[in-house]
């Protein structure tokens, strides 16, 4: 006779054990379902975006910076042709545009309030 069997016509005492086990694991995997806290936001939704990796992001905030130094700097230049005024349109604008650059980065990382230029309510 082996441990399993009973002295009534070799019919198991016992449930099969995977049952047991499969019941365990599943109340197991319940409650720890019930204890899992809610998924909370990204790191990206700080940026108001959800998509892309961190070198994406990187990228476009650098592409930001530069072009709004490129934008002053040109706007700089159209104004000291049209007007005459040498290079005094340039300098300003080209300031204006690296102060808008760092705004812009600034605006896309979060340090504003505002992430991704949408409003905060």
């Amino acid at each position: 006779m082996s441990g399993n069997e009973t002295g009534r016509g070799g019919e198991e005492s016992k449930s099969v054990p995977g049952n047991d086990l499969s019941e365990r694991l599943k109340r197991l995997e319940t409650q720890l379902e019930r204890k899992r806290p809610a998924a909370g936001p990204d790191a990206s939704a700080r940026s108001g975006r959800t998509d892309g990796s961190s070198i994406g992001q990187a990228m476009r905030l650098s592409t930001e910076f530069v072009a709004g130094v490129i934008a002053g700097g040109i706007l700089g230049w159209l104004f000291d042709r049209l007007l005459g005024t040498a290079p005094w349109g340039l300098v300003v604008f080209l300031v204006l545009g690296f102060i808008t650059g760092i705004y812009n980065v600034m605006r896309l990382s979060g340090f504003t309030g505002q992430a991704g230029g949408k409003d905060p309510q």
